[in-house]
């Protein structure tokens, strides 16, 4: 059952292949510079690496904005954007799988009841403006500057083609890395909460963890996506958009790429904090919105001759249908996979309002009343807690995610002991594990009161404000959930 839960996350990882290897070889193969089978095994080859390697840290933006946690609902919201992208493909247009997947995964949350997280779902809405403008803007410097330096060059003509192959392949294998690493948190990112794969331990040389094994036959069926079906959806965007020629291909590739890379590396994030530079966040792009942008960067670099608005026009309203089909297909197919399959679709998560709960909400500015009225009341699932918290008053999303996140039910007995084992390969500083050991055998019901009691006994705990502390901030976060994890007693 495993495998065929799974099956849907590969579905969509074979449709993401077909439609988005036009944004990595698209301009290359048409122009014919490079052969198909060429570009597909490069593509193929990079996109597993940078999906195994690079994808962790895009893929958890994905679960904040929701978190699937069951496989019956991770098969079927993977299936309702499979459906849409494929769809979208059949009809030769390249499609945003990230906007997809968004909707497919707010499709479960009116489903199920749980709220949305209203500033995960803005960062990721606002990379949809962003990005196609920063990709469009690197094309055109880019392009200037190539056309610029091809000039003073005076190179023949022969050279220039010779040294434009490389640069394809050299560009497309980098754009492949880049693809895997910021995309496949839109194939398996909804999979990550309900990971049926355990850690393993290769020959005890290094770890490869669940996570990992998610994405590496994610990255396969990406990969045999852009082997079995990807040349039709190549056509529209080379060679209908935008008359491309090779090295404006080389460009949009690239421009495309860094685009990508920006919002996906982890070190790069690092490296920005380090330096006292505003961070870029991580969050999985629609390479189709990028490499368009990259196209259009290149055709205004041209004084806007050849770009063809009517397609573009049919392009946009793809990006529009995408998330809004995803979403509806998703909250339907939920319906009938658990009512008329009987399958399992949502883990019915405990709530219950505790004084120590109101006392919390209320210095989040949460009015203290209504939630007095249900508390010590339990509630399982989150349909039957938010239609009680609506029955008390009208709240806004954010409002109902803090109540959601504070309420929640998670029984975690403290041990001590299991802190060497858990904390092995990054051991906890002194002041942090004596704060641990201090609340050995204490047992709380909610998961905040574990992060409050330890920031009261240990400042080491407390999460830094300021410029240069998002990795800190980070760190502490995994770290929580790493404790919470090795210390829960039932879900």
């Amino acid at each position: 059952m495993i495998w065929l839960f799974i099956s849907t996350g590969l579905f969509l990882g074979w449709s993401l292949g077909a439609n988005h290897a036009v944004n990595v070889f698209g301009t290359a193969v048409v122009s014919r510079m490079v052969k198909f089978k060429v570009a597909a095994t490069v593509a193929g080859i990079f996109v597993i690496l940078g999906a195994v390697f690079s994808g962790a840290g895009a893929s958890r933006t994905l679960t904040e904005l929701g978190a699937v946690n069951e496989l019956a609902g991770c098969f079927t919201v993977a299936l309702a954007v499979a459906l849409a992208v494929t769809w979208m493909t059949g009809l030769e247009l390249p499609v945003s799988t990230s906007q997809a997947v968004v909707g497919g995964i707010v499709g479960w949350n009116l489903f199920t009841g749980s709220p949305t997280d209203m500033a995960s779902l803005s960062k990721i809405v606002s990379t949809w403006v962003v990005c196609p403008l920063l990709s469009a803007i690197f094309a055109y410097g880019l392009y200037e500057s190539a056309t610029f330096v091809i000039r003073r060059s005076r190179l023949h003509i022969l050279h220039l083609d010779a040294y434009t192959r490389i640069g394809l392949l050299v560009v497309g294998a980098f754009a492949s890395y880049t693809l895997g690493a910021n995309n496949i948190g839109n194939v398996m990112g909804m999979f990550v909460a309900a990971s049926p794969f355990e850690n393993l331990d290769v020959f005890h040389m290094f770890s490869f963890s669940g996570t990992q094994q998610l994405f590496l036959i994610g990255g396969i069926a990406i990969a045999i996506g852009i082997f079995t079906y990807s040349y039709k959806v190549m056509v529209t965007v080379s060679d209908q958009l935008f008359k491309i020629t090779p090295l404006a291909g080389l460009i949009v590739v690239l421009a495309e790429s860094l685009v990508l890379f920006l919002f996906a590396s982890e070190g790069l994030e690092a490296w920005l904090i380090g330096h006292g530079l505003p961070s870029i966040p991580l969050v999985p792009l629609s390479s189709t919105q990028v490499v368009i942008g990259a196209v259009i960067g290149v055709g205004f670099a041209k004084r806007g001759r050849g770009i063809n608005y009517r397609v573009l026009g049919r392009i946009a309203i793809g990006w529009i249908t995408a998330p809004v089909a995803a979403c509806s297909i998703s909250f339907v197919a939920l319906f009938i996979v658990q009512n008329v399959f009987e399958q399992k679709v949502v883990h019915l998560v405990p709530y219950k309002i505790t004084p120590d709960v109101v006392r919390a909400l209320t210095k989040e500015g949460i009015p203290p009343g209504p939630l007095a009225k249900l508390s010590g009341r339990p509630f399982l699932g989150s349909a039957n807690f938010r239609q009680a918290l609506r029955g008390q008053q009208r709240w806004t999303e954010n409002q109902l995610f803090l109540i959601f996140s504070y309420s929640e039910l998670d029984t975690i007995r403290v041990d001590s002991a299991l802190v060497p084992r858990v904390f092995a390969s990054a051991p906890l500083s002194a002041g942090q594990a004596e704060a641990v050991k201090k609340l050995h055998r204490r047992l709380f019901v909610h998961r905040w009161q574990v992060v409050q009691s330890l920031v009261d006994s240990c400042d080491e705990w407390k999460p830094r404000s300021g410029r240069g502390t998002e990795i800190l901030n980070k760190e502490l976060k995994q770290r929580r959930e790493l404790l919470f994890t090795a210390f829960r007693i039932q879900r």
